[in-house]
């Protein structure tokens, strides 16, 4: 089969892989309709030392059932599924408390026998704790939307979930990926009457307002610091969304937190220490988020997404064959494309 590997910085081919195969009774082969590029993704490319073997890419993906272990009960040949960017058992403590990422048996996509979700099929461990099953007769144009269930609309519902994001709270939300804008949808969904997003591309911002920004603020550091100030008389926000995963972005996070408010963290940090002391202790900020559990979100988001109450997935504006993945990481790093989306 075909699938993307990132073989050093800048370089990502297209190779022909092993076929994936049933491995344990609880596997199941999927057959990749959709994959994506992540933010996330970018980190590696631009940084990764050369690897003679290359690793597999991609942790996004839906598809369908082909073939499923002998243990496996609730999915099914032919079923559309979601796959959310870590597997899981679905049993243990951990996924029994919504927290399938720290999951006892489970893993992430990218391993030597369990490849990424940038190819044309995947082995998904523990199938039935892993994956989502889409109820049959789902419209083919609501694929860009059921893609972002496997991590970016999971991961901005987690940022505004963890940030108590409520019903008339005052957002701050920094970062315009499709972490921070589906960050935006969330707390809208979420009620949030008020909500500042902080980001400098225009098309991005447009469409960042159209789920529901009221105000934009361009201005990085203190300067944007100063800006949400004013248009909060002065505090700040209740509850601020970082989105970016870089130092000044969480720095910028708690220089617009009001006082007894909270910054919830979904960017993966690219760094290893950041501030956390007296000044935070004093205005009894709460730092909060991590790594998003999407699968226990999946559910509740699901319905939405289904009755086209919502459409997340406009946040992709390309689309590519998977065989141009290289291309896809190259718009995505020069910033010409937001969000790219690979298909067979």
């Amino acid at each position: 089969m075909r699938a993307a590997f990132l073989f050093g910085a800048g370089d990502v081919r297209v190779v022909d892989a092993p076929e994936p195969a049933i491995l344990q009774p609880t596997d199941a082969i999927v057959r990749v309709t959709a994959s994506c590029v992540c933010g996330s993704d970018l980190h590696p490319y631009r940084r990764a030392t050369p690897m003679p073997e290359g690793a597999a890419m991609g942790h996004e993906f839906v598809g369908v059932v082909e073939e499923v272990g002998p243990e496996v009960a609730d999915v099914r040949p032919g079923d559309l599924v979601i796959a959310p960017f870590a597997w899981s058992d679905g049993t243990c403590d951990f996924c029994r408390e919504g927290l399938q990422t720290s999951c006892r048996n489970g893993g992430f996509w990218g391993s030597a026998d369990v490849p990424g979700g940038q190819g044309e099929r995947v082995r998904v461990p523990f199938a039935d704790g892993t994956l989502a099953v889409v109820p049959p007769g789902a419209d083919e144009a609501l694929l860009p939307d059921l893609l972002t269930l496997s991590d970016v609309y999971g991961t901005g519902w987690h940022a505004a979930v963890r940030g108590g994001v409520r019903t008339g709270i005052d957002v701050t939300v920094i970062g315009d990926g499709a972490v921070g804008l589906l960050a935006v949808l969330s707390a809208k969904q979420l009620g949030a009457e008020r909500i500042i997003l902080m980001g400098r591309h225009a098309a991005r911002t447009d469409l960042g307002v159209e789920f529901g920004a009221t105000d934009v603020v361009v201005e990085r550091g203190a300067d944007g610091v100063d800006h949400v100030k004013e248009l909060t008389g002065g505090d700040g926000t209740r509850v601020v969304l970082e989105a970016v995963g870089h130092l000044d972005a969480f720095e910028q996070a708690l220089g617009v937190v009001r006082a007894g408010g909270t910054v919830s963290r979904v960017g993966v940090p690219q760094y290893r220490e950041g501030p956390i002391g007296r000044a935070q202790f004093g205005r009894n900020v709460t730092i909060t988020g991590g790594v998003a559990p999407v699968r226990a979100y999946i559910g509740e988001l699901l319905p939405g997404v289904l009755a086209g109450d919502v459409h997340p997935g406009r946040v992709f504006d390309r689309v590519l064959p998977l065989e141009e993945t290289p291309e896809a990481y190259r718009l995505m790093e020069s910033r010409e494309a937001l969000k790219v989306m690979l298909r067979p």
